[in-house]
């Protein structure tokens, strides 16, 4: 992400496109919710996403990684967005997996048996990005 802050809806959008190279459908669906009935109320969302989200003290990389680690261990779906997020910020699939493995320390098997189908999850959701960026 640029220096500057998103100010309006659309950038705000934009960074998702930037993060992922797609909108994911879930946040695609509040948006299109919101920014007709509620938008002073989405762009206080994303402010505060925003400002969560690219800390200073922190690379994108690893705070990919440790969203993808949280949400893994809470067996979250979007916990794949978050892993493509970290490939796309430079992380490795080697990470990815010791992530998974740290995990599940703290959440048992659910976390080590659901690592594969998510990183295969991941894989297709990087194709699709890359295809969606081609387009």
């Amino acid at each position: 992400m640029s220096d500057e802050r998103p100010e309006t809806i659309d950038e705000f959008r934009a960074t998702y496109q930037e993060l992922l190279g797609f909108v994911p459908p879930r946040v695609g669906s509040r948006f299109a919710a919101s920014e007709k009935t509620e938008p002073e109320l989405l762009l206080a969302q994303e402010r505060l996403r925003n400002l969560v989200m690219y800390p200073d003290a922190l690379d994108q990389k690893t705070v990919q990684l440790v969203l993808f680690g949280i949400l893994h261990a809470k067996l979250s779906d979007a916990a794949k967005l978050h892993g493509l997020a970290a490939l796309r910020a430079g992380a490795s699939w080697d990470e990815l997996r010791a992530v998974i493995d740290l995990a599940f320390l703290f959440t048992g098997f659910s976390a080590i048996n659901r690592g594969p189908q998510v990183l295969a999850d991941i894989a297709e959701l990087e194709k699709t990005a890359k295809e969606n960026e081609r387009d």
